[in-house]
């Protein structure tokens, strides 16, 4: 039996998430971003207590199709940013059809429609999150940031970012700016 939860963004995430299956019983045969493979179905009662523990910790029992589907594409593109293994010319349309099997202007359409911004926004949006991360841990240079991520240039890098937050990558660090978490981006 497979459960879909929103709001999973982190193996953090899947630990809590896995910890409340274990105190309610349900065995996961797996635990991943925003997917739940129960060893055994789950019953009505159970799953009415795992939604009420997991909307007390953030996440969200999804039962809708589309919901699905749309936080599939999200924990996809979160993972890929985060692993920070972009890689040069990375190509989101590829990526998502490979994974997904399934039409990108389908794809594309969906999430554009529920969400109300494109997947290459929403990327975007992860992207500058994690170089908001890299920046406040001052791990990287914004050259090697730039090229971790894929960008075409650190200008290319710093005008996007300046876009999105209204700061400078200089002037967000300068101020010691803070991240959002990954499931209100």
């Amino acid at each position: 039996m497979m459960i879909y939860i929103k709001n999973m963004v982190c193996n953090r995430c899947v630990i809590v998430v896995k910890q409340e299956l274990e105190k309610l019983k349900m065995l996961p045969a797996l635990v991943t971003m925003g997917e739940v493979e129960l060893s055994n179905p789950a019953s009505d009662k159970q799953l009415k207590s795992l939604n009420e523990r997991l909307n007390e910790l953030g996440f969200e029992l999804l039962d809708d199709q589309k919901q699905k589907q749309i936080e599939k594409i999200k924990n996809l593109l979160i993972k890929k940013v985060q692993s920070g293994d972009i890689g040069e010319h990375f190509s989101i349309s590829s990526f998502l059809v490979k994974q997904l099997n399934k039409d990108y202007s389908s794809i594309s359409r969906l999430f554009s429609e529920v969400e109300g911004i494109t997947i290459e926004h929403f990327f975007i949006l992860q992207k500058i999150e994690k170089v908001k991360e890299l920046l406040i841990y001052g791990e990287m240079n914004l050259n090697e940031i730039t090229y971790q991520l894929d960008y075409s240039s650190a200008a290319h890098l710093s005008a996007q970012f300046k876009k999105v937050t209204g700061l400078s990558p200089r002037e967000f660090k300068n101020i010691g700016g803070k991240r959002k978490p990954l499931d209100k981006v």
